[in-house]
């Protein structure tokens, strides 16, 4: 029986903490997060927003790669703003259940990428998913522009 209450003691707490706390990100200068939030492309680049705007896992920070390359991490409200030649880039969130998504980036245009924070069994999960320009603008608009490593 004791066995039984410690286990719930310590669902109850990893649920806690999916739900509260707050992580903390390196984050950009608030001139470059107003300068990523003009949604400005150059016509021969394409640029990808990749945001968190939840704020379930405040304590879980979401290491995310672009293309094979550790980009930094995410934390709740959070989002990154990377520029990229056009053609197929490859993110991916990784957690108990990674995320990965294909983006086919067209020159002159923004991309807007969702991560989402989902429970795991032992560690958050997490997954992508690519949304509209007017979805993906008020959601950024929503957050503050992490530090890409």
């Amino acid at each position: 029986m004791l066995n039984r209450v410690r286990a719930i003691g310590g669902g109850v707490a990893f649920v806690l903490v999916m739900v509260s706390g707050c992580a903390s990100v390196p984050m950009a200068s608030k001139e470059q997060d107003a300068l990523a939030k003009s949604f400005q492309v150059a016509p021969d680049r394409s640029r990808i927003y990749l945001y968190r705007n939840e704020s379930m896992g405040g304590a879980v920070k979401i290491p995310v790669t672009l293309n094979g390359r550790l980009m930094g991490q995410t934390a709740p409200k959070t989002y990154f703003a990377w520029d990229v030649a056009p053609g197929m880039q490859e993110i991916t969130c990784i957690g108990e259940t990674s995320g990965k998504l294909g983006v086919d980036a067209k020159a002159g245009k923004a991309h807007y990428v969702w991560q989402e924070m989902k429970m795991g069994m032992w560690a958050a999960s997490c997954a992508l998913a690519e949304v509209d320009e007017l979805k993906g603008q008020t959601a950024v608009n929503e957050c503050s522009l992490a530090q890409s490593q």
